[in-house]
């Protein structure tokens, strides 16, 4: 009993909290899986849809590949901003010739901002106390 072993190109994509391991597959049947879940049932909401499967229309392979993401920490808005990173870069790996499309995109830059520390004395980051003259 032989198992076949499709070949597979991971990508990494971080931002804010959230970290996604973004595996893509050309060889089988085409599907979108985050977390064991379909994408439209993980992202229910149609902004974060888009922002995930910005990078397959930008290059034309939508419904071609078969993408796996294993994606945990932060929020929706991280964690889809995080797949799109890691999906670019999979799909760079997979073949060189998207990095133009992709790149011309802005979708192989990491949005490094995070959220602020909380200061001492302070009741946030940059939040003070009311201040009161009397």
């Amino acid at each position: 009993m032989t198992k076949q072993i499709s070949e597979y190109f991971e990508g990494i994509g971080r931002r804010k909290e959230s970290v996604a391991r973004v595996r893509v597959t050309r060889d089988s049947k085409a599907g979108f899986i985050i977390n064991d879940k379909e994408a439209k049932i993980f992202f229910p909401v149609k902004k974060f849809q888009n922002a995930i499967y910005a990078p397959l229309e930008a290059t034309g392979l939508e419904g071609k590949v078969a993408i796996s993401v294993k994606v945990n920490g932060g929020g929706l808005t991280g964690q889809s901003d995080a797949i799109k990173l890691g999906l670019s870069r999979a799909l760079v790996k997979s073949d060189p010739e998207l990095h133009r499309a992709l790149k011309d995109a802005d979708f192989l830059k990491r949005d490094s901002r995070k959220k602020e520390r909380k200061k001492p004395g302070l009741k946030k980051a940059r939040r003070a106390a009311q201040w009161r003259k009397r």
